[in-house]
């Protein structure tokens, strides 16, 4: 709270002056250049396009943003274009809306203040695992879009730009409230290290504490800054379970893969997840999750470290509960994999796979599961007057994006969904389906009800 009291503060402040004329300078850094020539040298080159993130296509993380911002195509990537982001999107913003920072997706990106856009999430905050923009450098790149982000004039105060007014800080965490007896349950993930230049992954199972069955019908999530996604599992086998609260790292700290937390994700199903620090998902109404009675769950979050110093992660989830009598649909988790294909050596293969309903259904949520030879996961709609319908986008096999629809898809009986997974097996063998890393996957998770 008193963050974003000090933020809305600088910017009351930054407001007052915004008529006043540009500052006079001598410094010849700044004399002469182009508001957006400023932006780019002080702001996109040093802080986005670097290696790994917004440098080129080449970057292990464009085929998810599809943005590259170095010098030479940033304006033409930015002004006017519609985002990859299917929540910013839906909601009708562009990566830049001249005139109108609020519908400008890289305006939401460098805040961590939500209030400017309704508390709508589209994603980390950036530059991800990097020192946040300052006060003055976010107000630099709001005042330049609302001016009608041109390539050329100087429609800044550039000394902006020179105020270092942290925009976030890493205050003690605090969780969220817990639900009131009989209202609901929480479960957290202990505050954890993240190493310097390093990204961590791990999964920790924690008993919910629920004694009976119960039925959820929302899920909220906090996490600290810096993270890249969180998603709560539940387990196919309960006679295959993993140690209670013990951390399992993804990785090792040499970067190589520790092939037993591999294996344990390969028991897995989808209970619920998010790409954003906070996050508050409520079922429609009269649907609910049913949650079996004395279950655990397998918390898994991915936190990324660029700086030089140690940042911690720590993670926060409440689930809401509501009486049995007022649960018309019972949510259950989608889990559809195709565990019968070939990849052959060398080759690109695309693996179309269709799962047909034989009752009514309705989806809620999709998201996707493969491992590392995936290059995109697409999910249509299989039959009836949408037949073909894509629904659903993925092109990060590590983070998949979760799509919770605000207007559920109604499937009739005989229709059903289609994976589309596009595969690059770049290496010197057939690959199939299979548990360790160096095999592969092809799965829909998500939520629906019949």
């Amino acid at each position: 709270m008193r963050n974003a009291l000090l933020f809305s503060l600088s910017i009351g402040i930054f407001a007052m002056n915004a008529c006043q004329p540009e500052a006079a300078t001598d410094d010849p850094t700044i004399a002469g250049k182009s508001s957006f020539t400023l932006m780019q040298e002080r702001i996109l080159t040093p802080t986005c396009a670097t290696a790994g993130c917004h440098a080129s296509d080449k970057d292990p993380t464009f085929a998810q943003h599809g943005l590259v911002l170095s010098a030479a195509v940033a304006f033409q990537n930015l002004v006017a274009v519609v985002p990859k982001n299917s929540s910013a999107l839906a909601d009708g913003l562009m990566r830049v809306k001249p005139f109108v920072s609020a519908q400008s997706l890289l305006y939401h990106k460098l805040t961590s203040d939500a209030t400017h856009h309704t508390g709508k999430q589209y994603g980390n905050l950036m530059p991800l695992g990097s020192t946040p923009l300052s006060v003055g450098q976010i107000e630099f790149v709001r005042r330049w879009i609302d001016a009608g982000a041109p390539r050329e004039g100087s429609v800044v105060d550039a000394t902006l730009l020179d105020d270092k007014t942290p925009s976030v800080t890493y205050a003690p965490f605090e969780l969220l409230a817990k639900p009131a007896t009989g209202q609901g349950y929480q479960l957290n993930l202990p505050q954890f290290s993240v190493a310097p230049n390093f990204e961590r992954e791990l999964f920790m199972r924690r008993e919910l504490g629920n004694a009976a069955d119960i039925y959820v019908n929302r899920v909220e999530i906090k996490m600290r800054p810096n993270s890249h996604h969180f998603i709560a599992y539940g387990y196919k086998n309960l006679n295959a379970l993993p140690a209670l609260d013990e951390i399992r790292d993804l990785r090792n700290p040499d970067g190589s893969a520790n092939l037993l937390t591999f294996l344990s994700m390969q028991n897995h199903i989808f209970v619920v997840g998010t790409q954003t620090s906070t996050h508050d998902y409520t079922f429609p109404d009269g649907a609910a999750l049913l949650v079996p009675a004395n279950t655990s769950f397998d918390l898994n979050t991915h936190y990324v470290n660029k700086t030089s110093a140690p940042i911690p992660g720590e993670v926060s989830m409440n689930m809401y509960t509501i009486d049995k009598s007022k649960v018309v649909n019972v949510v259950k988790s989608l889990n559809e994999a195709n565990t019968n294909f070939s990849l052959p050596a060398g080759k690109t293969t695309v693996i179309t796979t269709n799962f047909i309903y034989s009752k009514p259904r309705t989806i809620l949520a999709l998201t996707s599961h493969t491992h590392k030879l995936a290059q995109k996961f697409v999910i249509k709609i299989k039959g009836g007057t949408r037949d073909g319908e894509v629904v659903y986008t993925n092109t990060d096999w590590e983070s998949p994006e979760i799509v919770n629809f605000k207007t559920p898809i109604v499937l009739k009986a005989g229709e059903g969904l289609t994976s589309e997974v596009t595969y690059n097996n770049s290496t010197s063998r057939t690959i199939s389906f299979g548990l360790t890393s160096e095999d592969e996957m092809n799965i829909i998770f998500g939520y629906y009800y019949e």
